[in-house]
């Protein structure tokens, strides 16, 4: 199968669900193209970007501004490939006209870039958007004759919660109407999308996934000659609630010295978060490290007791989905702390694989870590649960495959 993916931007470092999707088709031959929404340059980069050679079939939907400061080569570039692909969609021609009608010759531009470039780089049998908002651009794509492809949307998080608070509760009818197939990556978002209007027969829960292959377990037991090892791993934005985890820590060393936890993530709240460990005198225990790289993480991992992920509601309403760290810490046997924050309770068992508590409440992080530090024993029970829930519900490979037999019986009209 020939397959797009329309995202937001391309390589992230954050949005491994999506690196981890693509090159899983890659690997089961299957031809695939990454169209970003956005530009977006970022200095580290994932390994599987370079190993698969990702950026030759990245395609961006926008010129950057110096190309379009060059109008003519602009036009000329667009016309050449819709010239070119006329015959793939003669219809696409009246769409095009339309445009160029109503619009002053910059926003034409960057209008009938994507069309031009989405047929030329087609004909695809599956249009994969991730977000909501990719969703409603792929519609509008399809409507212009871009493709005939089917349209396929997973909902993440901010999608269903921010981007619905700011822009309406109808934002999505129309692709809900004229979209093929819907994918909530948790039961929670599911049940949003139901309550939203989409109609349950189109909607099909699929879960991200890690490489447990990748992410290879092994017992926690503390060594009590060293010191113990928490980890956090996320953008350093409010709904990661990397602040409750800070205080948290900082009230257990007053009780435990020997930890020591790190923050793998950057974000723009660095400088609130290196100013709150300076005022609570705990720089020696605590450090920020920056971005890291799937590989860089998974050593990071490998050398953690115990994981916290302190998610929380953002004061707009915003909410993530489902960590995919969560799934990398129980992957590799870490008992982890958490919060009941969107679709987490259905991957964290509380008291099993790990501890759920309420969100912005660092007194029960606190309480919660103490009980791990006491009772080192629990550390391998837990984290054996929770290598067996990952590999049960949210191994990659299995979710991969179930992807194609998706993709297949949406060709077939059988789903």
């Amino acid at each position: 199968m020939r397959i797009a993916f329309i995202v937001n931007g391309f390589p992230l470092l954050s949005e491994t669900f999506i690196l981890n999707q693509i090159t899983g088709l890659l690997d089961r031959g299957h031809e695939v193209h990454i169209f970003p929404h956005t530009r977006w340059n970022e200095s580290k980069v994932h390994a599987d970007v370079g190993r698969y050679n990702l950026l030759k079939r990245t395609y961006y939907l926008t010129m950057d501004g110096s190309m379009l400061d060059r109008k003519v080569t602009c036009l000329l570039r667009i016309v050449y490939l819709l010239s070119k692909n006329i015959r793939k969609n003669p219809k696409v021609l009246r769409e095009v006209l339309k445009i160029l009608n109503f619009r002053s010759l910059r926003d034409s531009l960057n209008s009938l870039y994507p069309i031009a470039l989405l047929l030329d780089k087609g004909p695809y049998d599956v249009v994969h958007s991730h977000f909501g908002s990719n969703g409603n651009l792929a519609l509008y794509l399809k409507n212009m004759r871009a493709f005939e492809a089917k349209i396929i949307t997973t909902f993440h998080g901010h999608d269903l919660t921010l981007h619905i608070a700011t822009r309406g509760h109808d934002i999505y009818d129309n692709l809900f109407k004229k979209g093929d197939l819907f994918m909530p990556i948790s039961q929670v978002f599911k049940d949003r999308l139901i309550k939203l209007g989409c109609d349950e027969r189109k909607i099909v829960l699929h879960r991200v996934g890690v490489d447990t292959n990748r992410f290879c377990y092994f017992p926690r037991k503390w060594k009590t000659d060293s010191k113990i090892r928490l980890v956090t791993i996320a953008r350093l934005v409010e709904i990661k609630g990397v602040e409750y985890g800070i205080q948290a820590v900082a009230n257990v060393l007053k009780k435990y010295k020997d930890i020591e936890y790190r923050i793998a993530g950057d974000g723009p709240l660095r400088n609130n978060l290196e100013r709150l460990i300076e005022e609570l005198e705990v720089g020696d225990n605590i450090t920020l490290l920056g971005w890291q790289n799937q590989e860089e993480v998974r050593e990071l991992l490998r050398d953690t007791d115990i994981l916290l992920a302190p998610s929380v509601t953002g004061r707009d309403g915003n909410q993530e989905g489902i960590p995919v760290v969560l799934m990398e810490a129980m992957a590799q046997g870490i008992p982890v702390i958490t919060t009941r924050h969107s679709g987490i309770p259905e991957l964290v068992q509380d008291g099993e694989s790990g501890f759920l508590v309420p969100e912005r409440d660092a007194g029960a992080l606190q309480e919660k870590l103490e009980y791990l530090i006491k009772h080192p024993e629990t550390w391998s029970e837990m984290g054996r649960k929770g290598r067996s829930y990952v590999e049960e519900h949210y191994d990659l490979n299995k979710q991969n495959d179930r992807l194609v037999e998706i993709y297949q019986q949406l060709q077939a009209g059988t789903l």
